[in-house]
């Protein structure tokens, strides 16, 4: 894969980790998005104290499982969820971070969760082409999901300036208080801060672990 981040250094990690978790406070789960990471050098994600991580690609998760197991680490799924996917991902992962489409709730009606959580992707900026529930849809399809939903995740537009985010993380918080849901996945090493202040619970951050922790 194009991009493989390769001498990856646990102590740099630990020190963004530690750097993140002082930052965000209590009550804010950190999951690394490993993508970039290749299966060789998850250890040193582990090493680093690095618990939670979510992959973007089925057989890159299973593959990576295989090699480390669940004793290194809890496992989350954050990339595009086709349906075709679920069955080999319940009982794999804690938690779903896409689920958008009813092909994916059929898919769920028919294979038991097996522990797995689901968190409803929401396309809260409006974006055309980009997957997520539309926020005045969100009410009727929580009521067709067959388990139960976790939480709410979204990915505003990419910006430069991370305050930009800040309305769409916002709107995303009122969307999961109306409905009573206390799980908000929302955040990436550009703009996590105001993911956090706006109420995240989960944030995924990447490049935010890797760098040098002198740098930014």
């Amino acid at each position: 894969m194009a991009g493989l981040i390769h001498g990856l250094d646990p102590d740099a990690i630990r020190a963004n980790l530690e750097r993140i978790r002082e930052q965000a406070g209590e009550g804010v789960e950190i999951l690394c998005a490993s993508k970039y990471v290749p299966l060789e050098e998850m250890g040193a994600l582990a090493e680093a104290g690095v618990t939670l991580v979510g992959e973007n690609r089925q057989q890159d998760l299973e593959a990576k499982q295989e090699r480390w197991g669940e004793d290194a680490f809890s496992w989350d799924f954050i990339g595009n969820l086709q349906s075709r996917k679920v069955p080999r991902l319940l009982g794999r992962v804690r938690l779903l971070h896409s689920v958008s489409s009813d092909s994916v709730l059929a898919k769920l009606e028919h294979n038991a969760p097996q522990g797995t959580g689901i968190l409803v992707q929401v396309n809260v900026a409006g974006e055309e082409g980009k997957g997520g529930v539309a926020p005045g849809e969100l009410g009727e399809f929580i009521a067709r999901c067959p388990i139960p939903v976790s939480g709410l995740s979204t990915m505003p537009p990419f910006t430069e300036d991370p305050e930009d985010s800040r309305p769409h993380f916002a709107r995303l918080a009122e969307l999961a208080a109306e409905h009573g849901l206390e799980r908000l996945s929302m955040g990436t090493t550009q703009d996590w801060p105001i993911a956090v202040a706006e109420g995240a619970t989960i944030i995924r951050v990447g490049t935010a672990l890797f760098m040098p922790p002198t740098a930014g």
